[in-house]
């Protein structure tokens, strides 16, 4: 009979603690904020083209004449476009950003409004939510999204000393997102309006809402969501069959069920890149919606996990942030921006797993589409710049653009 050797377990032990050591001490340092947001948006970025390609390309080649990357083509013009607008976003003071608050508002629900008028309006999926202006077609919903999470911080920032008081808290920002949320359930958008009111709670939360107002928008919402589903047959079996999709599989099951069986055969490690099977015309909105299953079937388990660790990185780094900061408006508007995206993670990859019905929300940075990806990487800029901004983030960069200045005026040394 043997016996465990005490000092196997003890270095067993030494082994684990230096390694956790070593985990908190790059944790602690000055920059991790910082480079834990901007490599993990890059990530998410550079995931979503190579899965937009992938998932898109025989769409795309049947849309547009035999050519495969047209898709994703339009999809990197719109990262050449958002990428410059985070960057000035990441540099922009932190006054400049809220003097944007109210005009973005604004212009949010001018859009809005203008989705409205006959012959600007187009329905896609049954949802009237997109506006045309000759050759282009923006989603004015995905631009309220930032706006009123900019807007909603800065008014609550402004009041900050006067937040014990219900009124304060109520008014103007329930008003004013209540308006937005309106106007995209007019056009009968339940997944955006959702994501919308998702946002209005959490800013009330942070703000130090009553709990009897949570219940009472609760269950307004509820009856507003259910009344919504039943104007709509497509919508109602949606809901009704996402607990089992393969119920009603030739109808409203089709696309939870393919999505299923698209996770289901990727396994471990998946496919391969472009080996989908899915994406060949049985799986619908492979690209858009439903991308997160095409990116299960391809890169497995690990590359699904993947995702979403990369997306709570950037809720984790965000949250030190907000802890961190001694400004009010910083707080709100970072608190806000990760419900919004997190939340939005939450809600597709529920929907592609069947544990939540299928309500038309794309996955943040991944999904094809210019109208959500412009906003979510100007939101994921702001965040970067508070997180440098940080003083002993500042402190370090500073330090370092000294050192490195003092580098380049010292200038080669002789041999």
């Amino acid at each position: 009979m043997t016996t465990a050797d005490p000092f196997d377990s003890t270095q067993r032990r030494s082994a684990i603690g230096g390694w956790y050591a070593a985990a908190r001490a790059a944790l602690d340092r000055p920059l991790t904020s910082y480079y834990l947001l901007l490599g993990a948006s890059a990530l998410l970025l550079t995931i979503g083209l190579i899965m937009v390609l992938s998932a898109s390309s025989v769409y795309s080649y049947e849309k547009n004449d035999g050519n495969s990357y047209a898709i994703v083509t339009r999809q990197l013009i719109w990262v050449v476009i958002a990428i410059p607008c985070a960057f000035l976003a990441s540099r922009m003071p932190i006054g400049l950003v809220r003097r944007f608050a109210w005009p973005a508002l604004l212009l949010s629900v001018l859009l809005l409004a203008l989705v409205r008028v006959p012959g600007l309006g187009r329905t896609v999926n049954g949802n009237t939510n997109w506006l045309g202006i000759g050759p282009f077609t923006i989603q004015p919903a995905e631009i309220a999204k930032l706006a009123i999470v900019l807007w909603a911080a800065h008014i609550y920032a402004r009041k900050d000393r006067k937040l014990t008081s219900l009124h304060q808290i109520l008014m103007p920002v329930v008003f004013g997102i209540g308006l937005v949320i309106v106007l995209v359930m007019l056009g009968r958008d339940l997944g955006t309006a959702l994501v919308l009111f998702a946002i209005l709670l959490a800013m009330l939360w942070v703000v130090g809402a009553p709990a009897r107002l949570f219940t009472l928008m609760l269950s307004m919402i509820g009856v507003l969501a259910l009344y919504l589903a039943t104007t709509s047959q497509h919508r109602l079996d949606r809901i009704m069959t996402f607990t089992d999709p393969f119920k009603d599989y030739h109808y409203a099951g089709w696309q939870p069920a393919h999505g299923l069986f698209a996770l289901s055969s990727g396994g471990i490690f998946g496919q391969g890149i472009g080996g989908s099977r899915e994406k060949w015309g049985t799986l619908p909105e492979a690209h858009t919606d439903f991308i997160f299953a095409v990116l299960g079937e391809e890169l497995g388990l690990i590359g699904t996990l993947l995702v979403i660790v990369l997306f709570l990185t950037i809720a984790y780094a965000a949250v030190r942030v907000a802890s961190r900061t001694t400004e009010p408006f910083v707080r709100y508007m970072t608190f806000g921006i990760v419900v919004w995206l997190l939340g939005q993670m939450i809600i597709n990859v529920g929907m592609v797993l069947a544990l939540l019905p299928v309500i038309g929300i794309p996955l943040p940075l991944v999904s094809y589409g210019g109208s959500a990806l412009l906003p979510s990487l100007v939101a994921l800029g702001l965040l970067i710049g508070f997180a440098r901004r940080e003083p002993e983030a500042a402190r370090a960069l500073a330090q370092r653009k000294k050192a490195r200045s003092a580098g380049l005026s010292a200038g080669p040394r002789a041999g």
